[in-house]
């Protein structure tokens, strides 16, 4: 009689084990006449448990051995898991950038439309107010409001060749420690490059309280120059932080075709690929002329055309 015993483990994690009884191997009869009627009755009773035997299957017990399931991760699998962890994370930081942008340009807008519409109406008003009350003897002031009307223009043309020095002689130099800020990317709505704005509005406001208040020629000098200080920032702001920089929509501003050549000329400014020129805003375009930028000038008019064309 022989046993056999064999383990067989399966790649599923199933351990087998089996137990083999095999019964006494007879030799098959190689005659007619059967073996088992030469023998005794006892014998042949005998023969016959041994053929009852021999005709039962095999014995077979089996052990399973059930484990946990092991989860194996290729490293291709791995590579496209962190494949799209990265690309969700990219875009949800690309959402948030575009949220804030928005939520910035947002804060910008009623910033400079609340500034721009108190600032107006109270232009208005005083300008009404100062030659109505001048008026009142009846007599009509031409020197004065001659005078008046004649400085505000001088100097809101005055400011961009102030502004153009300033920048170039201040701004780029003793105080780029304030002006850095304009040219680095923007972190919230607003920069310290902002505070410029507000020291340039400290001298207007001086100068149309004390025209406002005062009669002659003199104080109607100083209410013009307040006045065209005025315009210039309201203008500045308009073509420079909107037009140009983006931080509020401006409407058909952009597309003026001298202004759309203003702002194309400010942002060749901020690439320095002529040393900085244009320092000027309104003028810019003229300066890139003396330096030969016209070019350069016209390929950046495109691109911001096409850059419109695209957004819109």
């Amino acid at each position: 009689m022989a046993a056999g015993f064999s383990v067989t483990t399966s790649t599923t994690s199933r351990t087998t084990v089996h137990f083999n009884h095999n019964p006494f191997l007879i030799p098959k009869p190689t005659s007619l006449i059967s073996p088992t009627l030469l023998l005794s009755p006892s014998v042949q009773k005998f023969h016959g448990v041994l053929r009852y035997r021999r005709k039962k299957p095999n014995l077979t017990v089996c052990f399973v051995l059930e484990d946990e399931k092991l989860i194996r991760v290729t490293p291709l699998e791995k590579e496209i898991g962190e494949e799209t962890e990265s690309r969700n994370s990219a875009a949800a930081r690309v959402a948030e950038k575009v949220a804030r942008k928005k939520s910035e340009r947002f804060t910008y807008l009623v910033a400079a439309v609340m500034s721009t519409f108190g600032i107006t109406s109270m232009a208005v008003l005083a300008v009404y107010y100062r030659f109505s009350w001048q008026m009142e003897g009846g007599g009509v002031p031409y020197s004065e409001m001659f005078g008046t009307f004649a400085l505000s223009v001088g100097a809101a043309v005055g400011m961009e060749f102030w502004a153009r020095w300033a920048h170039e002689a201040l701004w780029h130099a003793s105080l780029w420690h304030m002006h850095e800020s304009h040219h680095r990317p923007r972190e919230g709505p607003f920069e310290l490059n902002d505070i410029f704005a507000i020291i340039n509005a400290v001298p207007a406001i001086a100068l149309l309280n004390y025209g406002f208040f005062h009669k002659g020629l003199v104080p109607g000098l100083c209410f013009g120059a307040g006045l065209g200080i005025t315009v210039f920032g309201m203008a500045y702001m308009f073509v420079h932080d909107g037009l140009v920089h983006r931080r509020f929509p401006v409407g058909p501003i952009a597309d003026v075709p001298y202004l759309r050549k203003v702002a194309a000329a400010h942002q060749l400014h901020h690439t320095e690929k002529f040393n900085g020129v244009p320092y000027g805003l309104f003028l810019g375009p003229k300066e890139l002329e003396v330096v030969g930028g016209l070019e350069e000038l016209d390929k950046e008019i495109n691109r911001r055309i096409k850059l419109s064309k695209n957004s819109s």
